[in-house]
This record gives structure tokens, sequence and C-alpha cells, in this order.
């Protein structure tokens, strides 16, 4: 009887283990990949649609570019995992049966108990949430004056949390909007636990904008109207976006593998392999293990380069062949700031952090690259002018 392998999720993960596993299957097995869009999200361009959301026909590709057509495509929600049974049970349609199964989910917005976050506050996790925050913008931005402008206040100074107030601000100058931004990080730093040369650069590009930055003051509490941050400090909101953290999928905290008992990522090995062998994790959904003391990180470039080594082991694993270990390697790091963009510590430049055209050429191609990867080089083309 053929081997029966399913792939959760359409994210970098997922549709990188799917491109990977094909060519390596040759048809040895029958693949399945599920997902609750059925389009592939280019995730760390996605706040480009909080500027304009045409760009979304841009960033999603459709599952059918992506796949073999021997691959089956399921989309439906995941609610459960039963290891021991070995299926996959969805939402609305039939469970589906597994012999291998890769886990690559993605992860959820983390709110750490702060009251009222979650209830009031926009997310970036997908790409309905970045139409949401276009039109909440523009929403607050038409019913506001220059005497009143509205209020946009971002938690979380993180990757998402510079490139949403990157967009706003691009926004707001382009239709000459009355917006106030506020970005607000607890920690004493934007961008924390990195180079202090490459948090000044954002700092810079983010006060040029016009964007209050306030650190080392986490958001105690949250209702309707305010942002309560600090042991005094009250700012009253039109928008609220939270970047804060992520956590893992809540159809992921049943599964009889070994997870984070706090965030509730699975646990794999740098071969992906879970405490169960016929299970693998990837991506953000997973703490993969890495030499030294930190999992690989919850990045889309650490996901990209997890994929083939996955889609790989998948397939040795059905041939009974021993598998490879992956090893994350830092590439560096490039975050936009709205038309700007800002490049650290990237292999092969012989300077360590740097902005201006080359960063932003820079960050186009790391976009249009992965589209060409997962897709064509046409759609990578038509996509190149708005990255």
């Amino acid at each position: 009887m053929t081997e029966q392998v399913v792939v959760l999720g359409a994210g970098y993960a997922g549709a990188g283990a799917v491109k990977s596993l094909e060519d390596e299957l040759q048809g040895d097995a029958d693949v399945t990949w599920i997902s609750d869009t059925d389009y592939h999200l280019v995730l760390h361009e996605s706040h480009r649609c909080i500027k304009d959301p045409s760009v979304q026909d841009k960033i999603t590709i459709p599952v059918h570019e992506i796949k073999e057509p021997t691959t089956d495509f399921v989309q439906d929600t995941v609610v459960d995992i039963d290891c021991e049974e070995r299926v996959v049970e969805l939402e609305a349609g039939d469970d589906v049966d597994f012999d291998y199964l890769l886990v690559g989910l993605g992860s959820q917005t983390a709110f750490f108990g702060i009251e009222g976050l979650e209830e009031y506050a926009h997310t970036l996790k997908s790409l309905d949430d970045a139409l949401g925050i276009h039109d909440a913008v523009h929403d607050a931005a038409r019913e506001a004056s220059q005497s009143e402008p509205a209020q946009i206040v971002v938690g979380g100074a993180g990757l998402s949390g510079i490139q949403t107030c990157g967009e706003i601000a691009e926004f707001r100058d382009e239709h000459r909007a009355p917006i106030d931004i506020h970005l607000v990080e607890g920690l004493d730093e934007i961008f924390p636990g990195n180079d202090p040369e490459l948090q000044g650069a954002l700092r810079k590009r983010l006060e040029a904008a016009d964007v209050n930055i306030m650190t080392g003051d986490f958001i105690g509490e949250v209702d309707e109207e305010t942002v309560y941050v600090g042991d005094d400090e009250e700012l009253d909101y039109d928008v609220l976006i939270w970047t804060g953290g992520i956590t893992g999928r809540d159809c992921v905290r049943g599964v009889d593998v070994e997870k984070d008992d706090r965030n509730h990522r699975i646990h794999a090995e740098s071969d992906f392999q879970t405490e169960d062998e016929r299970v693998f994790a990837i991506g953000d959904c997973a703490l993969v293990d890495q030499p030294g003391d930190q999992p690989a990180p919850p990045t889309a470039q650490a996901a990209w380069q997890a994929a083939e080594v996955a889609g790989e082991n998948l397939a040795r694993a059905v041939r009974g062949q021993p598998l490879q270990t992956w090893t994350h390697k830092d590439k560096g790091t490039v975050i936009s700031v709205g038309e700007e963009a800002v490049a650290h510590d990237v292999m092969g430049m012989p300077i360590d952090t740097f902005g201006g055209l080359p960063a932003k050429i820079l960050k186009k191609g790391i976009a249009a690259r992965w589209i060409a990867d997962v897709s064509s080089l046409g759609r990578a083309a038509k996509a190149w002018p708005d990255m």
C-alpha cells in the first residue's frame, strides 16, 4: 500500500516543504497538502497592504501554482491531530489519515494575559489582518481633522511593529491624512536583542517618519478607548495594533508530542522529527533544536532554509533512509520602514549596516527570489515594483 504523506500549512514552511517533498519523492508516496487558505501568503510583505490593498494580488500565490497536479490539496481548518490513530481532524471535511505528517501551521499572536488586548487590538498574522488594518486606519483618518488627528498605537517594536508603522506613515503622507503614530515597546530599545547600530538606524528612520517611539514601559491594560502604559501613561487611541509575540496554534495544544509548556510550540530535533518518529514539525509552530541554547528563530528566512531539508527528510523517512540534520545560517536582516529599508550583517556585504537604494533593492530581491522559487519568474517580476 502506498504511504500517505500529509503536510499542514501553506506558509513559508509548508509551501517550501511541499516543493522539496515533491522533488524528492518522485511519486513514491501520495501527498496531501492541507491549509485553511488556498494560497500562499508572502507574509513578510503583507504589511504593504496597510498602505495599498491592491498589493494583495502580488503577495498571494494560488496553491495550484506551487504544487504538482499529483498532490491533493484540501482547503480546511485543522482542529486536532491524533498521533496514535494517525489522523488529522478537520473542521468541515472528512478526517485525513497519514503515515507521515509535517506540521507547518505557523503561529498565532500571543497576548500575554494583558487585559483587553485580544478584544480590542488588530493583529498582523494574515492577509485579512493587513486589509483590516488598512480599513481601520482609513476610516479613522476620515473621521479625524488636523486639530484632532487620528491616534494609531502599535504595540511591539519587533519586525512587524516597525514595518507596520512605516506603512501607516506612508499612507498618512500619501493621502495627507491627519494621523499620529505611536510605537510602544516594553523593553528599552526598538528591535530588542539586536545590534545597537541596527536599532539606531531603524529609530532614525522611524523618527524621520514622525513616529512617536515609547520604550521602557509595558502595556498593562487596554479598554475600548485607552492603552495604559507603565504606571501612569495613558494613550487614547482610534486604532490599536498588537505585534508583540507569538504562541502555538490552538489545534496543536492537545497533540501527543512534546511541546513547550508555556507557548505550546512543538519540540523537534534538528532533523525536524518530534518524539513521534512519524510526525515532523517546522516553522513558527515548532521549536527546532539547534547548536547552543536557542532553537531556530521564528523567521521567514529560517523557514525557507528549513523547508528544503524537511521535505527531503520526509521522503527519506518514507524510504527508510537516514535523516539529515539542519543548521540555520543567518544571512542577515533587512527591514522596510515605508519606502526605505535598512540592511544589517548581510552575507557578502562589506558594510555591517546600510540603508538607501542598496537596502531597498535587497529587500525587493529577497521577496522576488522567494516568489520565483515557489511560483515563477514571471510572477516575481510582476511583484517587484510593490515589494
